[in-house]
């Protein structure tokens, strides 16, 4: 049986993991076939997003502690955890949780641009009382997440944070009814596949890499990237919609 699974969703790649046997715990095995999904999903131009979630109304408890036992980790060479976690997809990702992600499935939904989770979801890292640390970014995206007082409970206590609270916190976009999950974030997905593929990149790389920087200096990195939008003929196509459709919203005016 596969331990990943993909289906095309128009534009939109739906990405599954398919341990259901074991709470679709990550191994070896999984994070690659999640890393060549995502290298197909970057290199194909009919594609623009991506969902993923886990079989059997779970998404991931985790990294397979037999599999570290025998000397694995859940990482794909220098893409890191589960394919992505080292190495930001060049597209966006839109995580579909369901039931829970805790330790390396928690860290790997941190990954991902948006989340989409069922209210019955919660969150977990649980390795520092296990004697581990979340070593494939969990704690460094918490740390510029979270205050660090609510990201230092969750990480030395290993506690269960709700959908709705992980909502109240900024980490869930949306907290849908269990079973719900899936569908709210293929259609989200939808929506952002819609959008010109440049300035979808270069929106995102502005986002990623502005979060620590002072304004001025943020802005002056964000030039380069803004000279090649407006170049574009994505800007050029969008402008002349904007003047070409019938609306009495006037040119430049900010719309309601």
């Amino acid at each position: 049986m596969p331990v990943v699974l993909t289906e095309r969703h128009d534009s939109v790649l739906h990405i599954r993991l398919n341990r259901p046997e074991v709470r679709n715990a990550i191994n070896r095995a999984m994070a690659d076939e999640v890393a060549r999904a995502i290298v197909g999903l970057e290199h194909d131009d009919r594609l623009r997003a991506a969902v993923i979630d886990g079989a059997e109304g779970a998404f991931s408890s985790g990294m397979d502690f037999a599999a570290f036992l025998a000397g694995e980790r859940p990482n794909s060479n220098e893409r890191g955890l589960l394919g992505f976690g080292r190495v930001t997809p060049a597209k966006p990702l839109i995580a579909a949780v369901e039931g829970f992600a805790v330790g390396a499935g928690f860290e790997a939904v941190l990954a991902c641009d948006l989340v989409v989770a069922a209210e019955s979801t919660f969150v977990a890292l649980p390795e520092t009382p296990r004697g581990m640390i979340a070593g494939g970014g969990g704690l460094i995206r918490l740390s510029h997440r979270l205050p660090a007082a609510i990201a230092a409970e969750l990480v030395l206590t290993g506690r269960r944070m709700t959908a709705h609270e992980a909502a109240t916190w900024g980490l869930v976009n949306h907290v849908t009814p269990d079973g719900a999950a899936l569908g709210t974030a293929l259609q989200l997905a939808a929506t952002v596949a819609s959008a010109p593929p440049v300035a979808c990149s270069a929106a995102r790389e502005v986002l990623r890499n502005s979060r620590h920087l002072d304004t001025t200096t943020a802005y002056q990195r964000q030039l380069p990237l803004l000279e090649r939008v407006l170049a574009s003929g994505e800007a050029h196509r969008g402008a002349r919609a904007f003047l070409d459709r019938d609306s009495p919203t006037p040119t430049g005016a900010a719309e309601s």
